[in-house]
């Protein structure tokens, strides 16, 4: 969620310049909780398997990166912050295809009520970095957020190219 900083002050600049923090956690978290219990159940109704989830996912990641790094706006600002709050804040940059994916693996081993107090305690971190962003913004200053900006660009970079190896393969049968 930290490394997500740079995204969401650049995010929050286009739509208006207010996030609304409540809301992004609760959608984010309600997605988790919805993909802990029927993500596989949710996928299958729209004929959408995991690893093509991911590397759909992994795309959108991949775009905000190359936003990131090289300066380009590919997502148009929508000056709304109720709806700017939910997407691309709480899906996918919060609650993405890696989480939802992480989520439905964990089931495997882990028992729902442990996954969910994770889940309560991810929803509480968020709300408080989401709460937190216009005093990060001032302690980086503007030269700092560049900076961080570029790095965590390459970062999410990165992420996209290694999410959309590991799934890619499972998607051309």
């Amino acid at each position: 969620m930290l490394g997500s900083v740079p995204i969401l002050v650049s995010l929050k600049e286009k739509i208006g310049g207010k996030i609304q923090s409540t809301q992004a956690t609760l959608v984010s978290g309600g997605l988790m909780v919805l993909f802990l219990f029927a993500g596989k159940e949710f996928l299958n109704i729209l004929g959408v398997d995991i690893k093509s989830f991911a590397v759909a996912g992994s795309i959108v990641i991949f775009i905000l990166g190359l936003e990131m790094v090289l300066g380009i706006e590919f997502f148009k600002p929508d000056n709304n912050a109720r709806t700017g709050s939910v997407i691309p804040i709480a899906f996918p940059i919060i609650a993405g295809s890696g989480t939802l994916t992480t989520i439905m693996s964990l089931k495997a081993n882990y028992d729902d009520i442990n996954i969910l107090i994770a889940i309560l305690i991810n929803c509480i971190v968020i709300y408080i970095v989401l709460k937190s962003l216009k005093w990060i913004e001032m302690f980086l200053g503007p030269s700092g957020l560049v900076v961080v900006r570029k790095f965590f660009g390459v970062i999410l970079l990165a992420i996209a190219v290694k999410i959309f190896a590991g799934n890619v393969h499972g998607i051309f049968k």
